[in-house]
């Protein structure tokens, strides 16, 4: 009976690490590639659409096999990573001629360096300069009673940790958006796990262990990592935000095979410092991107003008998560004011921050021992650069704190300085460097004696070689001769075939050694040219490892100043983001707003600023009042569709994000009392995958916001209860405008299309009407975009069919039944008492003959259809059953 074959060596070796790989891919280094086997292989070709090959057997069955260039593995990583998959790259630890010396079937040693995940990644191929990658942790104590929220991005240092809770864990969760969330297993029908999983498809999720959350273990562990005694110095960290610290930095520790990035210290969060916008006010006002995704349409590429990426960064971040701080916002609008007083220099400061390399993640892949000699230059560069600006800044009159802060970063006043350390990389560097290490020829000449001793004997030793040659072509006579060198045989001599036999005959046999034939070739060897090669590759492995000694010093050297650096990288961020305002300002007219303590809305000429950008013609600006100092305002915004309500809604909402974000806003004056929350609720969406129509979707987020906003909160609503019918969406709507002005007393818009409601104003003190203006002519309707006092007459709803290309015989049913409808003074008159569409179809225009061409079939067969209608409950409808009625009714409707 035929049995299985043992496992190779190297198979064994493989099966050893990929248990400690677990659930990750295992990128096995093997020479030129990293290789992938069984499952790994079979989905890793899937992915990356590469041919799938089998290497050997296990178990008697072929073992799948891909790989991927390692010199190249980078773009293949980043498509793994998209795709949802952890990699674990497992690295050759030496070389092949060391593993022999062990024996003629030892393995190279091979050890996983780090696992990559959608969190942990450093690569700058695979980041995107503009945007932090964070990874978050959340730990969970007494059942979900306590709960707190760590976040890092691994490649900048940034670490914050904050108390959450199950009424704002998507709200969190949204505003920082990890890319990746490691929490405890979470049981089924858990409200935690809800909360979380309705943000899955946005982040990957990477349960761990309870224990990994312990909050005694994480105080530990913070202590550890930053060698400190105690955590006062950090603040005054919660049970929870220890649990969830320290689950964060164990799982960094364990993800990069125990090599901790430069981690700034833990900053504390607390949950009244910033404008909550939970995640359905995120998606409706497009904060950091489009509904669709993308960048572009969304309100930080309206505004952005930075020129750095961690600038572009720094104001994501402000965007995402405005302050509640007056003090603190106000310092944040000194700064840009500055720029905008001091233009020229705003303008020389901007061409050193163009010229600024990312001195943050360069810091990260050093302290990870993924940099290279790159990254030393750019910190070298982005330090000089530093100090050119601190210079630059004293120019300036009335510096104001923050930027003043910032310059004594730049340059580490209040520390040693930056001199010592620049003069050493601009002296130990090359002009032309490799990306890696290990590719040798980064340092300087002169730098280091020992170094340039080895290297002369190596470049002494090629000239030599070049002397052989000329001596070896004129021994042999022979003119094509030349002395070439590769990895297998080192330094040779070759000649054609023709001189081949020439060489291998008395007496040059004598000189020349026979080492290979090739169809194109004969290679030979000398006892000279073999005592050459030695020597060469000795001083080249010399020369190697001397750098690399360097290099670990020039590492050293920079990770020892690793928190006035990072203090630099942040430095140049403030600068970046304040001169940008200041750009964005001038360029956009905006303007500094008045922000305090009152109920103040109060916006003058207000524009928005995406819909401003992306338009060819000018801008309408519109006025809004929404309180005073002690009172608030809900106004109620008619008019027809296409008229401007979603804008001016939209835009009044990003004013208030904008200012408290630190920025100026776009209007010619703004006061605002600070605002603690913002919801919207603009625009229809079905949430098909959690099976919720548009009409559930719709309430659900109504809900939250009758149930969370305060008097201090901002609120803006459009078309509330459009999603059913009539009366119910009416009533709806009409217990969420008194709910909003009795119960929530918060400021508000709230744009409907019920004119009913604007009767509401002659009861509740705070509601005022407004409408968008309309105005006729020839028949046609022409939208001004302008908010006047006062509702509007009528909807123009049909105007808008018209203008959307509706068929004409369409548009003049619908103007028919429009008329009747309004004789009735009621939008629920009878609908079996109106004319059959198709029955009018060839009628007079005029209603009421067309009421008289009514047959008794035709109210008949309509009250078959109106009694089929009304026993569908839409909310109860799957899409498939949604489907089928229509069909039913198609049939209908068919027979009739």
């Amino acid at each position: 009976m035929k049995t299985a074959a043992q496992p190779t060596p190297m198979m064994m070796q493989y099966l050893a690490i990929k248990e400690q790989a677990g659930d990750a891919l295992l990128f096995y280094r093997m020479g030129d590639f990293y290789e992938l086997f069984f499952d790994d292989a079979v989905t890793a070709a899937g992915v990356l659409d590469i041919a799938l090959t089998k290497r050997g057997q296990h178990g008697g069955e072929d073992i799948p096999m891909c790989g991927v260039p390692f010199h190249a593995y980078e773009s293949y990583l980043a498509r793994l990573i998209r795709a949802g998959h952890k990699v674990a790259i497992c690295e050759q630890m030496e070389k092949p001629e060391e593993a022999k010396k062990r024996g003629s079937k030892s393995v190279v040693k091979r050890e996983i360096i780090r696992t990559v995940t959608p969190g942990t990644i450093v690569e700058d191929a695979l980041l995107d300069a503009r945007s932090n990658n964070f990874l978050a942790a959340l730990s969970l104590l007494r059942d979900g009673a306590e709960a707190a929220l760590a976040w890092v991005d691994v490649s900048t240092g940034e670490l914050s940790v904050r108390e959450t809770g199950l009424d704002r864990i998507a709200a969190d969760l949204a505003a920082i958006a990890p890319k990746e969330l490691v929490l405890p297993d979470l049981d089924e029908g858990s409200p935690w796990r809800e909360a979380v999983m309705a943000r899955a498809n946005a982040m990957t999720l990477t349960p761990q262990a309870a224990h990994l959350f312990d909050s005694a273990a994480g105080q530990r562990r913070i202590m550890e990592t930053y060698e400190v005694a105690s955590l006062d110095g950090f603040g005054a960290f919660s049970r929870a935000e220890c649990g969830a610290l320290g689950a964060l930095l164990s799982y960094v520790t364990l993800t990069q095979a125990g090599r901790l990035p430069a981690l700034d210290p833990p900053r504390r969060s607390a949950i009244s410092d910033a404008m909550v916008i939970d995640a359905a006010t995120r998606a409706s006002l497009e904060l950091l991107q489009t509904q669709t995704g993308a960048r572009k349409g969304s309100l930080l590429w309206a505004v952005d003008r930075t020129v750095t990426g961690a600038g572009a960064r720094a104001l994501a971040a402000r965007v995402s998560a405005p302050l509640t701080d007056i003090n603190a916002i106000a310092a944040r609008h000194d700064a840009v004011g500055f720029f905008e007083n001091e233009r020229d220099l705003c303008e020389k400061i901007r061409a050193s921050l163009k010229e600024t390399p990312d001195a943050a993640r360069a810091l990260s892949r050093l302290a990870t021992g993924r940099g290279g000699p790159r990254d030393l230059a750019s910190l070298r560069d982005a330090l000089i650069r530093a100090r050119e600006i601190s210079g630059a800044l004293t120019e300036g009159e009335g510096l104001p704190d923050a930027l003043n802060r910032a310059g004594e970063a730049l340059e580490d006043r209040r520390g040693e300085g930056f001199s010592a350390l620049i003069t050493m990389l601009r002296e130990a560097l090359a002009p032309e460097l490799p990306m890696l290490a290990r590719d040798g020829g980064f340092i300087a000449k002169g730098y280091d004696e020992g170094l340039d001793s080895v290297r002369m004997l190596r470049d002494e030793s090629r000239r030599v070689i070049a002397g052989l040659e000329s001596q070896y072509k004129e021994l042999a006579g022979v003119k094509t001769l030349k002395i070439k060198h590769n990895n297998v045989l080192g330094y040779f001599v070759e000649t054609p075939p023709s001189q081949g036999d020439k060489l291998m005959t008395a007496p040059l046999n004598e000189t020349f050694i026979h080492r290979q034939t090739l169809a194109s070739a004969v290679r030979f060897t000398t006892t000279e040219l073999a005592d050459l090669d030695a020597k060469i590759t000795r001083a080249r492995d010399e020369s190697l490892a001397r750098e690399l000694e360097l290099f670990d010093d020039l590492c050293a050297a920079v990770l020892g100043r690793r928190d006035a650096i990072a203090a630099v990288a942040a430095a140049l961020a403030e600068i970046d983001i304040a001169a940008a305002g200041a750009v964005l300002a001038l360029d956009q007219r905006y303007v500094r707003p008045h922000l305090d303590d009152s109920f103040a809305f109060d916006i003058k000429a207000g524009r928005h600023p995406v819909v401003e950008r992306a338009a060819s013609e000018a801008f309408i600006a519109n006025d809004c009042d929404l309180g005073g100092d002690e009172e608030t305002k809900l106004w109620l915004v008619t008019g027809p569709n296409m008229a401007g309500k979603s804008t001016f809604l939209r835009q009044n909402a990003l004013i208030a994000i904008l200012a408290q974000a630190g920025l100026y806003v776009p209007a010619d004056a703004a006061r605002i009392g600070v605002i603690d929350r913002v919801f919207s609720r603009v625009g229809a969406s079905d949430d098909l995958a959690g099976g919720r129509s548009t009409f559930m979707v719709e309430m659900v987020e109504t809900a939250a916001i009758l149930n969370q906003a305060s008097d201090r909160s901002l609120v803006v609503l459009d078309e509330i209860g459009r999603g059913t019918s009539t009366f119910d969406g009416m009533s709806i709507a009409w217990a969420a405008v008194e709910h909003l002005h009795d119960v929530n007393r918060c400021r508000g818009l709230f744009a409907t299309h019920y004119h009913e409601l604007t009767a509401l104003a002659e009861k509740l003190a705070r509601l005022v009407n407004v409408s968008m203006k309309v105005r006729e002519w020839k028949g046609d309707v022409v939208f001004l975009h302008e908010v006047a006092s006062g509702p509007a007459d009528r909807s123009y709803g049909v105007a808008v069919a018209r203008l959307a290309g509706l068929p004409p015989k369409a548009v003049k049913r619908a103007e028919a039944v429009l008329k009747m409808l309004e004789a009735r003074g009621s939008a629920g008159g009878a609908v079996s008492e109106l004319p059959l569409f198709a029955a009018a179809q060839d009628a007079p225009s005029d209603s009421e003959d067309c009421h008289e061409n009514v047959t008794q079939d035709g109210v008949r067969h309509e009250t078959v259809i109106v009694n089929a209608l009304d026993a569908l409950d839409p909310d109860s409808l799957s899409p498939k059953d949604a489907l089928d009625a229509l069909y039913r009714l198609k049939s209908m409707l068919d027979e009739l």
